[in-house]
C-alpha cells in the first residue's frame, strides 16, 4: 500500500536536503524523494507547515526487559518511543539476567520479535552479570546479532580487564560504550558536588569521578586502536578530554542527554527525585560546555537514557531515589525547545545527531531518507507548544524530568516501515 507525504519540509542531513520536498512510499520503503509528486495513492499526508525528518534513533534506551517488567517492558518503551518519533532504540544491557550471553540476547530477541513496536537493537554487557570481573564472549555475541557493548550503570573498574576489553573490541571491530564513573571518587554521591550538595546536606558527585574514568578509557582504546563511545557526557573538562582525543586520531565518539543541556544544579534544590540522575545534573557552566560541544560537533549524538523507575523507586527520600529518567517522549520536543528556537543548532544538526550519527556508529543502517531504506519518517509540528503531562506518557514508568514543564515543537506523525503508527491529537 502507497503513502504519500506532501508539503513537508524535509532535512535529511545523509543526502544534504534541506528543502521542500514530496516523499513517495511503497511497500515499506522510499521510492521516491522530489519536489513534486503527484502519483495517486489511497494515504496521502499534508505536512504543509511541518518538518519531514528520518526517524530518531535513541542509542541509550532501557526497556528493563527482561526482569523488570513492573518498571518497563519492550512493548511499553517502544510504544513510547514511536510517540517521539523514535523508530530505531539501542536496548541497553542492565536487564535481569543481563545481557552476557548468546542465550540471554536470545532472550531478548524473542521479546523484541514478539512484542517491539519499533525495530530495537541490542548492546550486550563487556563483563559477566556487568560485575566487571570476567569478560563475556565478544566474538560470539557479534555473531548472535549484539552492535556494542556496555557494563551501562557501571564501569569496569578494573583496568587490566579494560585493557583486555579494548583488545578484543579492536580485533573483532566491536563498539565499547562507557559509562564513565570512578565510584572511589563519585563515593556514592547523589547531587553534583559544591553548592548544591553543601545546600542540600547530600553527598556529591564530582566532575572528577566522570572525566578520570574517561581519560583512563580513552588511553586504553587508543592503545589497542580501538572503538570507543562515552555515554552520556556531562561536564566540561570531560567535553575537553574527548575534543582533544578526537584531535589525536582517537576512534571517540560521544553523546549527551537533553537534560544535560536544559537543566542544571539548582533544579535538583526542590529535592525533585525526577531530576536524580547519574551522572547527575552540573553546573551553569557545565551544561554551557554541553551545548557548546554540540555546537562544535565534539559530541556527536543526542540520546535520552530512558531509565524508567517505578513510584515507589522514586517517590521517597532524595538519597534513597534511584537515578535515571525517562525521555524517550520528550527528546525530540527538548532539542527543538532548548536548541533550535535557542539558535544553537539548525535542524540539520539536530538530525545529524538524533538520527544519522547514532547509525553510523552502530553501523546499522537507518537515520536516512535515501531511496530505498525502510521508510522511517517523523513529522514535527515546529511551533507547536505543549506541555508532558502524566497522562500523555506512554512508558509504564512516569518519571520524567520535563513533567509539566513547556514544550516548543512536537511530533505530529510517526511513520514506521511505511505505516502510520502514531499521530498527534491536535
Amino acid at each position: 500500500m502507497g503513502l504519500l507525504i506532501k508539503n513537508g519540509f524535509v532535512i535529511d542531513s545523509a543526502n544534504k536536503i534541506s528543502e521542500p520536498r514530496d516523499i513517495l512510499v511503497s511497500n515499506g520503503k522510499i521510492e521516491k524523494v522530489d519536489k513534486k509528486i503527484n502519483n495517486k495513492t489511497k494515504n496521502t499526508i499534508n505536512a504543509r507547515g511541518k518538518i519531514v525528518i528520518p526517524g530518531i534513533f535513541d542509542m541509550h534506551v532501557h526497556l528493563r526487559e527482561p526482569g523488570r517488567e513492573d518498571k518497563e517492558t519492550v512493548y511499553t518503551g517502544t510504544l513510547a518511543a514511536l510517540a517521539g518519533g523514535v523508530t530505531q532504540v539501542l536496548a541497553m544491557p542492565n536487564t535481569d539476567p543481563a545481557i552476557d550471553s548468546p542465550e540471554n540476547s536470545e532472550i531478548l530477541k524473542q521479546i523484541i520479535t514478539k512484542s517491539a513496536n519499533c525495530n530495537v537493537s541490542i548492546c550486550a554487557a563487556i563483563t559477566k552479570k556487568r560485575q566487571g570481573e570476567e569478560l563475556v564472549d565478544f566474538g560470539k555475541l557479534k555473531s548472535n546479532g549484539v552492535v556494542a557493548f556496555s557494563d551501562d550503570g557501571n564501569s569496569v573498574d578494573n583496568q587490566e580487564i579494560m585493557d583486555e576489553a579494548f583488545r578484543h573490541a579492536a580485533e573483532h571491530d566491536l563498539l565499547i560504550i562507557c559509562h564513565s564513573e570512578d565510584k572511589t571518587l563519585s563515593k556514592k554521591g547523589v547531587v553534583n558536588y559544591g553548592f548544591t550538595s553543601t545546600r542540600m546536606g547530600l553527598r556529591g558527585v564530582s566532575n572528577e569521578s566522570e572525566y578520570k574514568r574517561i581519560s583512563r578509557d580513552i588511553e586504553l582504546a587508543k592503545k589497542h586502536n580501538a572503538r570507543i563511545h562515552i555515554a552520556h557526557v556531562s561536564c566540561k573538562e570531560s567535553v575537553g578530554i574527548i575534543k582533544k582525543a578526537k584531535e589525536q586520531g582517537v576512534k571517540v565518539t560521544c553523546e549527551t542527554a537533553p537534560h544535560y543541556f536544559s537543566l542544571t544544579e539548582e533544579d535538583v534544590l526542590g529535592y525533585d527525585t525526577n531530576k536524580k540522575m547519574n551522572p547527575p545534573l552540573r553546573s551553569e557552566q557545565d551544561k554551557q560546555a554541553i551545548i557548546d560541544g554540540l555546537k562544535e560537533g565534539i559530541i556527536d549524538v543526542i540520546a535520552s537514557d530512558h531509565a524508567p523507575h517505578t513510584e515507589n523507586e522514586k517517590n521517597i527520600e532524595f538519597d534513597k531515589a534511584e537515578f535515571g529518567v525517562i525521555g524517550l517522549q520528550s527528546i525530540l520536543s527538548v532539542c527543538t525547545t532548548e536548541l533550535l528556537h535557542k539558535h544553537v543548532l539548525g535542524w540539520t544538526d539536530i538530525v545529524e545527531k538524533l538520527c544519522l550519527a547514532p547509525a553510523r556508529i552502530l553501523d546499522v543502517d537507518c537515520g536516512t531518507l535515501s531511496v530505498g531504506k525502510n521508510a522511517d519518517i517523523a513529522i514535527v509540528s515546529p511551533e507547536q507548544d505543549w506541555t508532558l503531562d502524566k497522562k500523555q506518557i506512554l512508558s509504564k514508568s512516569k518519571n520524567s524530568a520535563f513533567l509539566n514543564k513547556k514544550l516548543k515543537g512536537q511530533v505530529w506523525c510517526t511513520i514506521h516501515n511505511g505505516q502510520i503508527v502514531y499521530m498527534d491529537k491536535e
